[in-house]
């Protein structure tokens, strides 16, 4: 019984440290917690009722990610964005998201391509509303949606561990309308070349539309350095 209880608690631990984590990880994403900010575990510990222990497991995650900094006997940082960050991530991001088209186009089912439809369709709605927020969230599932009909555990997880970090670019920097409608208009290409199996198009596609988000990101972080 008493092995069996340790278990349980390691168990209740670990569940709770990967939802301090998710849930931290979204605050840093959305810019809820800004670039360059300490990370207030006081403050965080009581908003989510949790001791500093699970808080700094969670940390220590989303350090292994880059998006915080962790500093001895200071805490930790929100992770700054550069240049030569984008510059290396989003290059390996777009073969990833190219290869994912792919695969994608040569194992989707009807019924995920039905799926995917819908979602795109309601992601557009958003975009016609000038919902941002909503626009993203929705655009975030259809890659997901993209990404599982690849049928590539390999891939999966070599994505999802760049993928966080050109979120997290994305949200912050500033979409221009014209950015935006440029953006609706290559998830229209997205949606048609993988309906119609397309395997060169959607890796074109995919790829040209990561190159035109870091385009987006560079113009604004110099922007930014410039008025520092």
């Amino acid at each position: 019984m008493k092995s069996t209880g340790t278990l349980e608690t390691r168990l209740r631990r670990r569940s709770l440290h990967e939802e301090v984590t998710e849930a931290l990880r979204e605050m840093i994403v959305s810019g809820e917690l800004p670039l360059g900010q300490k990370v207030p575990e006081k403050e965080l510990c009581e908003a989510y009722g949790v001791s500093r222990t699970p808080l700094r497991e969670a940390l220590k995650v989303l350090a292994t990610d880059g998006l915080v900094t962790l500093e001895p006997n200071r805490g930790a940082w929100v992770s700054e964005i550069t240049v030569n960050d984008l510059d290396e991530v989003f290059p390996v991001m777009g073969a990833l998201e190219a290869l994912a088209g792919e695969l994608a186009c040569r194992n989707v089912t009807e019924e995920e391509v039905r799926q995917i439809r819908a979602l795109h369709d309601r992601m557009m709605e958003h975009y016609r509303k000038g919902d941002l927020p909503e626009y993203f969230a929705i655009n975030q599932q259809i890659h997901e949606a993209i990404l599982t009909a690849a049928r590539n555990p390999t891939l999966t997880v070599q994505y999802r561990s760049l993928a966080t970090r050109v979120r997290q670019a994305r949200y912050v920097a500033n979409m221009t309308s014209e950015r935006w409608r440029r953006a609706a208009e290559e998830h229209e290409v997205i949606m048609r070349c993988l309906e119609t199996r397309d395997e060169a198009g959607l890796a074109e596609i995919l790829k040209s539309h990561l190159e035109n988000k870091l385009v987006t990101v560079r113009d604004w972080l110099l922007a930014r350095k410039l008025a520092e």
